[in-house]
């Protein structure tokens, strides 16, 4: 897809929404910007999968990476640790 996007004054551009669909990018999504003498390049930072909240409940959103068992005991962990701080009022 090629598209023209414009630049405003404070140097941010928006992505069109068929591009965001087209890669399956989401507010706070990270993106890698590398630059040469030909040009900018724009691609998602693709590090490894997250787990958002989604309808109050917890999906792992996958980048076509499999993730390791440690992986996901972690982020089951965190997501208890930060349920329980809830729970306790201690949130931050």
């Amino acid at each position: 897809m090629t598209t023209t996007i414009t630049m405003d004054r404070a140097g941010r551009v928006v992505l069109p929404k068929a591009v965001r669909d087209e890669l399956n990018l989401s507010a706070g999504d990270s993106l890698e910007l590398s630059s040469d003498s030909d040009g900018l390049t724009l691609r998602p930072a693709r590090a490894s999968g997250r787990m958002i909240r989604k309808g109050g409940f917890w999906v792992f959103r996958s980048e076509g990476k499999p993730i390791t068992l440690e992986e996901s005991n972690r982020w089951l962990q965190e997501i208890r640790e930060e349920r329980e701080r809830k729970h306790l009022g201690l949130a931050e």
